[in-house]
C-alpha cells in the first residue's frame, strides 16, 4: 500500500501501517522478499495491491521490480480485476499470476475466461469471507464449477490475527470441491496449523504473520513441503 508492505490486520484497510518484520529491517518490498527467500525457498509470492483493490492507485512499479529481480519467483498477484478487460491486459503483461478476488464482484464473463484459461499463469480466484460473511455473489460460493484450478480460501478477519485457521470452512469446502486445489489464508500460528490444514484438505497455505513473528521455521516449512510430496505421490 502506497509502496510499502504493510500489516494486515483482520481486512481492516484503514488500520494497515508499514510491516515490523522480524526477518529484516524495513518496510520495502524487495528487502521483504529477499528476507523470505533467504528463510525458505519459496516458488511463489503472494502480492494484495490494496491500492488498486480500493480503486485508489497502484502499486504495479512495484511489482514489476519484484518480477525483474526474481524471475524465478511466482507472483500470484491481486490487484482488483473485476473484468475480462482487466484480466486480458493483466496476462498480456506476462510478470505474475491473477488473483481474482470474489470481493471485487467478478462478472460472469469474467469468471468464464478465468476457468477457460489454459495459460501457463494460470489464474487464482479469492474466495473473500469476513467473519461468517462471503464477500461476493453468493451463487458463486455456492457452485464450485464456476472455479478455476487454484483457489485462496481467505479469512480476512483473521489475517495477521494469530488466532488459527477456519478449519471448518475449509474442511467444508474441500468437502464440496474436492477436485480443486484449496490454499488456506488468514490467522495461521504454526507448524502444527500447518499439518492440520492439510487434514483438512488444503493443498497450501498464504503465510504472513508468523514468518515475519519467527514462529514458523526453516525446518518446519521443510517438513511440511516434505510431507505433501510424499502425499502427492500416494
Amino acid at each position: 500500500m502506497q509502496g510499502q508492505v504493510v500489516q494486515a490486520l483482520g481486512g481492516e484497510r484503514r488500520q494497515y501501517r508499514p510491516i515490523e518484520s522480524g526477518l529484516c529491517a524495513g518496510s520495502n518490498a524487495l528487502d521483504i522478499a529477499c528476507a523470505l527467500l533467504e528463510l525458505y525457498p519459496f516458488h511463489a509470492l503472494y502480492v494484495a495491491d490494496i491500492d488498486a483493490i480500493q480503486k485508489n492507485g497502484s502499486n504495479a512499479a512495484v511489482i514489476e521490480k519484484l518480477h525483474q529481480h526474481f524471475p524465478q519467483l511466482e507472483l500470484w498477484v491481486d490487484s482488483g480485476i473485476a473484468d475480462v478487460a482487466g484480466f486480458m491486459a493483466w496476462q498480456g503483461r506476462r510478470i505474475g499470476h491473477a488473483v481474482i478476488g470474489s470481493e471485487s464482484f467478478p462478472e460472469n464473463t469474467l469468471l468464464s475466461a478465468v476457468c477457460s484459461s489454459r495459460d501457463a499463469l494460470f489464474p487464482l480466484l479469492s474466495l473473500d469471507f469476513k467473519g461468517e460473511r462471503f464477500h461476493g455473489e453468493q451463487r458463486l460460493l455456492n457452485d464450485p464449477g464456476l472455479w478455476p484450478e487454484h483457489v485462496i480460501v481467505m479469512m480476512l478477519a483473521r489475517v495477521g490475527s494469530l488466532r488459527g485457521p477456519d478449519f471448518d470452512q475449509l474442511s467444508e469446502l474441500s468437502r464440496r470441491a474436492p477436485h480443486k486445489k484449496l490454499y488456506a489464508a488468514g490467522g495461521i500460528r504454526g507448524a502444527r496449523d500447518l499439518a492440520q490444514l492439510a487434514r483438512s484438505g488444503a493443498h497450501g497455505a498464504l503465510l504472513a504473520s508468523a514468518l515475519h513473528q519467527r514462529l514458523i521455521s526453516a525446518s518446519d516449512l521443510a517438513a511440511s513441503a516434505s510431507e505433501a510430496d510424499s502425499k502427492s505421490r500416494q
